[in-house]
């Protein structure tokens, strides 16, 4: 079930509000019946559209609740202890393999082998990625004493399928809701802003995103567009993934305090950034994260004697962020993209990152363009079907004689308006607005005036795009 949907918009979320205020809030004391509540509207909300997976869902909780109570049991015993956080990556991963990776990997061995293995055909579950590193998340931080155990099984199971981040994020760390599962506070103003956020991330994903998505489609689909039609479909690209992540993120992060949960953020206005290092710190900070804390971190991060092993550890953590995202080897060859990247930066620029800051302008600006370039590039191999298509597709942008075509003049006049929305809303245009209107006692009561009509106003916009029926995919699903 998309949050961009008739279904989630007009029957789920409202049934599930008006059940949870109406009657599980004001009837039933403590937050049991409503967790309760709460973990069978996830179960719903994912079986809607995976009947079959919800049931793989509901055995990674049990299992995980399982290996939260063992190795809470065994905490003080290391070699037991370790072992069922061993038998826990095992578990967890063997699942995020045989659901995404083992048609890939069967079709490789026989590619290479010459051999031929049966290749079953699995149907990929839907934000298998998330909830599983989630539920991993669950039993370390157990183990690190970084939140207590959960005895109740349904709080195990309402920290891992809630539905505003089940299926497409941000990565919750246990330790961030450990205590607001049980003790949490819902209240008008936390509702109020909820709503905002979640408009807003809805109208980021349904005009924008989905408008980019229409041209990125089209000329990444064309066989050898023109120059300017390819850069114009790599740029919609840049656009459509960035509003469709932090727009479904931002659609998150306003769902968590309808219900009294708070998130931490997971994006940052990554296409500011100065440096590759710096869009990093940005772009899906829950993920990076993750890999920061669970696997940079344990293997001595940055923190080691020698640049072979800082290069080694960059390199497993780049190598597994591009594999998270798929099983493709465009996704693969685009995450060691960014760990050349950043083992550049690490090793050479590093001094001069650090001092961006203090650089004339037109050195903060060169470092802008000169980072958007590699980011757009990324895009490219993590949009292109394969690797050949990617070489095909860079030739058109770098070596096509034909600079420019009907689908270039046509796109270009049917969609700037979006594009000027794209660019400007990929900045910090809100900040410093707030900023501003902050300083100064009249603007801030026109802004208080004007904004619920301009949020509603986004809703009324978004919901017709819906209503229609218009193109409406979400990219990580997939991941």
């Amino acid at each position: 079930m998309l949050f961009s949907s008739n279904p989630f918009l007009f029957f789920f979320l409202p049934i599930v509000l008006l059940l949870y205020y109406g009657v599980f809030k004001p009837f039933f004391k403590g937050f049991t019946a409503r967790n309760v509540f709460l973990l069978i509207a996830s179960l719903f909300f994912y079986g809607w559209g995976e009947e079959v997976f919800v049931f793989v869902l509901m055995g990674s909780i049990l299992a995980n609740y399982v290996f939260g109570l063992l190795v809470d049991k065994y905490r003080e015993n290391k070699p037991v202890a370790k072992f069922v956080i061993f038998l826990t990556c095992v578990v967890n991963l063997t699942v995020i393999f045989i659901g995404k990776y083992l048609m890939f990997t069967l079709n490789n061995v026989n590619a290479l082998f010459k051999t031929g293995f049966p290749v079953p055909e699995i149907a990929l579950p839907i934000g298998i990625s998330f909830f599983t590193f989630q539920a991993l998340s669950y039993v370390i931080d157990v183990y690190r004493k970084d939140g207590k155990v959960q005895k109740n099984p349904l709080n195990v199971g309402l920290y891992i399928v809630f539905f505003p981040q089940l299926i497409a994020g941000p990565i919750v760390r246990y330790e961030t809701v450990a205590e607001q599962i049980n003790y949490r506070e819902e209240n008008l103003e936390d509702f109020s802003k909820g709503v905002c956020r979640f408009i807003v991330g809805l109208a980021k994903k349904v005009i924008i995103s989905n408008n980019m998505a229409i041209v990125a489609d089209t000329v990444f689909g064309a066989e050898s567009p023109a120059m300017a039609t390819a850069w114009l479909g790599a740029l919609a690209y840049m656009f459509q993934i960035y509003f469709d992540f932090s727009g479904y993120s931002d659609m998150a992060m306003g769902l968590g305090p309808m219900f009294g949960f708070h998130f931490k953020e997971n994006f940052d206005y990554p296409y500011i950034s100065t440096s590759v290092t710096e869009f990093w710190r940005r772009w899906h900070i829950s993920l990076g994260t993750w890999f920061r804390d669970y696997v940079y971190f344990p293997m001595g991060g940055s923190r080691v004697e020698s640049k072979f092993r800082l290069i080694f550890n960059l390199f497993v953590v780049w190598f597994l962020t591009g594999v998270w995202h798929g099983a493709n080897w465009t996704f693969i060859v685009w995450g060691i993209y960014y760990f050349v990247l950043l083992v550049i930066e690490k090793l050479f620029l590093l001094n001069y990152i650090k001092t961006i800051s203090e650089k004339p302008i037109y050195m903060r600006a060169l470092s802008h363009i000169v980072t958007l370039f590699a980011v757009i590039m990324g895009w490219v191999v993590f949009r292109a079907e394969n690797l050949s298509a990617f070489g095909t597709y860079t030739v058109s942008m770098f070596a096509n004689p034909v600079l420019t075509d009907d689908m270039f003049w046509g796109y270009f006049t049917d969609k700037a308006v979006i594009f000027v929305f794209a660019i400007l809303f990929s900045m910090p245009v809100a900040p410093m607005a707030n900023r501003i209107f902050a300083k100064n006692l009249a603007l801030k009561k026109i802004q208080g005036f004007v904004y619920p009509f301009v949020v509603f106003a986004l809703f009324l916009v978004s919901a017709a795009y819906i209503v229609k029926g218009s193109y409406n995919p979400f990219i990580y699903f997939n991941f």
